[in-house]
């Protein structure tokens, strides 16, 4: 039995009690028999006013046990809505006066919980925004420092290789054509090193522009390029307005697409364009290369789909055109968003 039914039931016995003393009292002793020989429904009046206590009681238990139950399971609720990490609003009924600073306390307590946690999700934010960017600066030394080692050791070793067969090539006897034609295989061999090589130095530059514009990092690597490789190359780059991590996205993009030209496209000349037109921020890279199956290279080349993904995450459309022995045409449009669009 509950305590509230209980308590109930002793309440109405006590109540019986008192009233049967004071029929007593005020009786004579001469009729205290009377109340034993009158009957109520079939039962000694004193049973009746016993049974109809206890029934009372009883009734008035149940209803107080239900009551307190009802708002225990509420406060139960309550805590275990917070244990779980709930972070919505406690649905709850108006308590009584008993519970309500209960209630005040429980509602204080998950406001304390709610602030925890998000400073504890904040810290844990800024945490891994630390690690990223200290990762990222890591892998932004190690990666020119390995462009750095390459260029000094590698690329001067084959550009000093490709100039002694050279020589090679022009003081053996014109009439000894076999060993001439496996010198122009090799020749040839560490030719396409060494555009493999600027192709993945091109990888290893850093992706960030530091501190230039779009236009001043596409002619420095363009210009750097021109002097290296033995490309006819033009180029025509605007100074178009753009956020600076569009300016990143572009400049990746730019740099994928000419490492891909140097390692397969065995082009001749290349164009690069960069334009505003019509609201749309315009990066064009046009080479007469051996081309290629657009579709499926898409599926099966990391750097494709990468440059897919950067166009997309700037907004932006990527659109590749390629015929076998015709060449390729690269072109990203990305939409200008202006000051007022951004409010807006």
């Amino acid at each position: 039995m509950s305590r509230p039914m209980l308590a109930s039931v002793l309440l109405a016995l006590a109540l019986a009690v008192a009233l049967l003393i004071s029929f007593l009292y005020f009786l004579p002793p001469g009729m205290w028999s009377s109340l034993w020989d009158q009957t109520v429904m079939g039962l000694p009046f004193l049973l009746f006013v016993f049974a109809v206590s206890l029934c009372m009681g009883i009734a008035v238990g149940l209803m107080l046990d239900s009551f307190f139950r009802q708002q225990w399971q509420a406060v139960v609720q309550a805590l275990r809505h917070i244990e779980q990490g709930e972070m919505g609003e406690l649905h709850r009924e108006e308590p009584p006066p008993e519970l309500q600073e209960l209630w005040r306390q429980i509602v204080k307590l998950q406001a304390q919980w709610r602030a925890q946690t998000k400073r504890v999700q904040k810290l844990a934010a800024e945490k891994a925004e630390q690690e990223e960017r200290l990762v990222e600066r890591i892998l932004s030394e190690e990666r020119t420092r390995l462009a750095r080692e390459l260029h000094d050791s590698v690329s001067q070793q084959l550009f000093a290789a490709s100039m002694m067969m050279s020589a090679v090539m022009e003081t053996m006897p014109p009439d000894d054509e076999r060993h001439r034609k496996q010198l122009k295989m090799v020749e040839q061999m560490i030719h396409q090193s060494q555009l493999e090589m600027r192709a993945l130095l091109l990888h290893l530059r850093p992706v960030q522009l530091k501190g230039k514009s779009l236009q001043e990092g596409m002619t420095e690597l363009l210009t750097e390029l021109a002097g290296k490789v033995p490309l006819e190359m033009k180029w025509n780059i605007e100074d178009v307005p753009l956020d600076k991590g569009v300016e990143d996205h572009l400049f990746r993009i730019l740099q994928e697409s000419l490492s891909n030209t140097l390692r397969h496209a065995k082009a001749k000349s290349l164009e690069v364009l960069l334009i505003e037109r019509d609201g749309f921020a315009i990066l064009r890279v046009t080479d007469d290369g051996v081309g290629f199956d657009v579709e499926r290279s898409k599926s099966g080349s990391y750097g494709l789909q990468h440059m897919y993904e950067r166009a997309a995450e700037i907004g932006g459309m990527l659109k590749i055109v390629s015929l076998k022995g015709q060449g390729t045409r690269l072109e990203v449009k990305v939409p200008l968003l202006h000051r007022g669009d951004d409010r807006d």
